[in-house]
């Protein structure tokens, strides 16, 4: 039967390891197999691996407020301009040509339901009552179906245009668990424009 490797995988484990290793050899190497050259070999190597340990901490440190710090100068310049740009728009003489060519005129993100599938979560709060999430993007919405253990195919259950969609039908048999399976696709106006979503199944207790 394989073994565990007895070296510590963490770095502040190995350096505690390593300290009563070189305890442990100090007391007894008149007992193993060990010279003073090879016990010297090893505290050098102790000293600079606890030397590295805390150079890294403290990179990780500045390295942190470093990040913090300007994220912080990120925030302060982002509070500015778009005071200043609010304040542009409200002004009488602006125009829409002009906040383009001050590069202040966001870009409309546009999906390509052709390709994109809806990815629905499920939650289920007992007793036959399901809570399915997910992302409109620029849809009109989503029909969401499902297939029970005594459906032979998919039902639909209805168009959902904001998220959750709840599903509050009661469970097939009182007090038995069920498996339900859903999918869902997505709408532009009253055509389904997009792949079917991944099959979501869940069970749903009493």
């Amino acid at each position: 039967m394989s073994k565990a490797d007895f070296i510590p995988k963490a770095d502040h484990d190995l350096l505690v390891w390593m300290e009563h290793l070189i305890s442990k050899f100090e007391s007894s190497i008149a007992d193993i197999a060990m010279t003073e050259h090879e016990l010297s070999e090893l505290k050098a190597e102790y000293s600079d691996f606890h030397a590295k340990i805390a150079a890294a901490s403290d990179a990780q440190a500045t390295a942190k407020q470093a990040t913090a710090n300007k994220n912080d100068s990120r925030q302060c310049a982002e509070s500015t301009i778009r005071a200043l740009v609010r304040r542009l728009k409200a002004s009488s003489t602006y125009s829409e040509g002009q906040g383009i060519a001050l590069g202040i005129v966001g870009h409309e993100i546009s999906y390509d339901f052709t390709s994109a599938k809806p990815n629905l979560t499920a939650l289920d709060h007992t007793g036959g009552i399901v809570t399915l999430s997910f992302n409109k993007y620029q849809s009109d919405g989503i029909n969401i179906y499902c297939q029970r253990e005594i459906d032979a195919d998919w039902v639909l259950l209805g168009r959902a245009t904001v998220s959750p969609f709840q599903d509050t039908r009661a469970l097939l048999q009182v007090g038995k668990s069920e498996i339900r399976r859903y999918t869902a696709v997505y709408m532009q106006k009253d055509t389904e424009v997009s792949p079917y979503s991944d099959d979501l199944v869940i069970s749903c207790i009493p």
